[in-house]
């Protein structure tokens, strides 16, 4: 038993911080990748908000013949607004669950600008600036489009 003892020895200082380095090396991969699926998420997440946001926005048009305006803004689908033109045709429950309008996956607001015959649904991205690129480039939804 003794001898067995002698020859049994630990790990060198050299051969542990190969293993923290190579454990490091590994993380550091890993997180990269799973840092760049969760900003493509917020994307996708964003652009579904928005379709949402159309669908809203179709709805009161077939009921009021005209889009919210700027000036109305996007919580004219929550709340009949008091703005001229006031909707002809407001549904009693809205076009949009909640008592809010949606943020965008970064937890800004988007931005909505319409004349009542066309409209703009914005999102500025990551970085919440125009402009941008990648993960921080605006997303941007044009009902002429």
């Amino acid at each position: 038993m003794l001898r067995f003892m002698k020859s049994a020895r630990g790990m060198s200082l050299v051969e542990i911080m190969i293993v923290i380095v190579i454990m490091g090396s590994v993380a550091a991969l890993v997180g990269r990748n799973v840092i760049s699926q969760l900003e493509k998420s917020k994307v996708r997440t964003t652009q579904l908000q928005m379709d949402a946001l159309k669908t809203a926005l179709q709805d009161y048009y077939l009921d009021n013949g005209s889009y919210p305006t700027t000036e109305q803004g996007m919580i004219a689908l929550v709340e009949k607004p008091s703005i001229e033109p006031e909707p002809i045709s407001y549904s009693p429950d809205g076009y949009l669950k909640g008592k809010n309008t949606p943020k965008d996956s970064w937890n800004k607001e988007f931005i909505y600008e319409s004349d009542g015959a066309s409209y703009t649904v914005i999102s500025l991205g990551k970085d919440a600036k125009e402009g941008g690129e990648g993960y921080a480039e605006d997303i941007i939804f044009r009902s002429n489009e």
